[in-house]
C-alpha cells in the first residue's frame, strides 16, 4: 500500500501485466452510492463546495464519506442523514455491510473499519421544503 502517494496498489500476484492502483477518490465514490442505496438513509452529509458543484448539474456520489488509508488498512467514514422513523442502529449496520460488500466486489480491497456518523434526522416536511429549494 502506498499511502504517501495516495495511491493504493493492489497485489493481486504476478500475471505480467502490470500493476492497478485504485485512487481514494475511487474508494469515495463506491462507498457513497453504496450508502446511498441503504433504505432509510435521507441524504449524505456534503460540504458548502459539493452544495454548489451539485446545484451546477454535477452530481458528487463521494459526498458524505471520507477514506483514509493508513498503515493498518483502509477506514471509511461515512456522514449521512436518517429518515425520521428509521431503527438507526439497524440502518447503520446495513449501510456497513453494503460499503464493505461493494468495496469487495468492486476493487477486492477490504475495509478495515466502516464508520457510520449520522449527523441528522430528516422529516417528512423538511424534504418537501428541499424539494422546493431544488426546483428553484
Amino acid at each position: 500500500m502506498a499511502a504517501e502517494t495516495n495511491i493504493l496498489e493492489m497485489n493481486q500476484g504476478s500475471n505480467g501485466l502490470g500493476k492497478v492502483e485504485i485512487a481514494p477518490e475511487v474508494i469515495e465514490v463506491i462507498a457513497g452510492i453504496a450508502a446511498s442505496e441503504v433504505e432509510g438513509v435521507a441524504q449524505m452529509r456534503g460540504n458548502f463546495a459539493s452544495g454548489v458543484v451539485e446545484r451546477l448539474g454535477k452530481k458528487n456520489h463521494g459526498k458524505g464519506v471520507r477514506v483514509e488509508l493508513t498503515d493498518d488498512g483502509i477506514i471509511v467514514d461515512v456522514f449521512c442523514m436518517m429518515n425520521f422513523g428509521v431503527s438507526i442502529p439497524n440502518v447503520a449496520s446495513k449501510i456497513q455491510d453494503n460499503v464493505r460488500q461493494a468495496l469487495l466486489n468492486m476493487t477486492a480491497l477490504e475495509a478495515n473499519e466502516v464508520n457510520v456518523h449520522v449527523v441528522g434526522v430528516l422529516f417528512e416536511n423538511q424534504k418537501q421544503d428541499v424539494q422546493i429549494d431544488e426546483e428553484m
